[in-house]
């Protein structure tokens, strides 16, 4: 019991959600380059900001005391499943205000930009549950 309220409270689920969340959200924006050629494509979307929000509500409730371990709720293009792993639908993207000559509405820049934004967060979380994970081992063998 022990072990399981301490893999499944705190930030080592939070951070497992934001990796697995970062790689599928990298998987969609590299199609989105991928396709970018393609007339009439619409680019598919994974919301970060509501990701976040849902982080922040697990924290919250957490913290609280109204949940037992780290329960996030679901967002429009995520949801914890029963197994507790993450599972992501992308959405369609709407047109910024614009769609190009070829009936797209993506924009190369703009993709490559959320790419590397979404990589630098991806290798933070992983970088910080390595070193949860780090700590926990030093634990276990007793050393400082």
């Amino acid at each position: 019991m022990l072990f399981a309220d301490v893999v499944n409270k705190g930030t080592i689920p939070a951070l497992e959600k934001l990796v697995a969340y970062t790689e599928f959200r990298q998987r969609v924006l590299a199609e989105n380059v991928a396709n970018i050629d393609n007339p009439h494509y619409r680019t598919k979307h994974l919301d970060a900001a509501a990701f976040q929000q849902a982080l922040r509500t697990a924290f919250d409730r957490q913290k609280s005391g109204q949940t037992r371990g780290f329960e996030m709720p679901a967002g429009e293009d995520f949801r914890v499943g029963s197994d507790g792993r993450l599972e992501v639908t992308p959405t369609e993207r709407p047109a910024e205000n614009l769609l190009f000559h070829d009936g797209t509405n993506a924009s190369v820049e703009r993709q490559m930009a959320l790419m590397a934004e979404n990589a630098m967060m991806h290798q933070t979380a992983r970088e910080l549950l390595r070193s949860r994970f780090e700590g926990l081992l030093k634990a276990i063998r007793g050393r400082l």
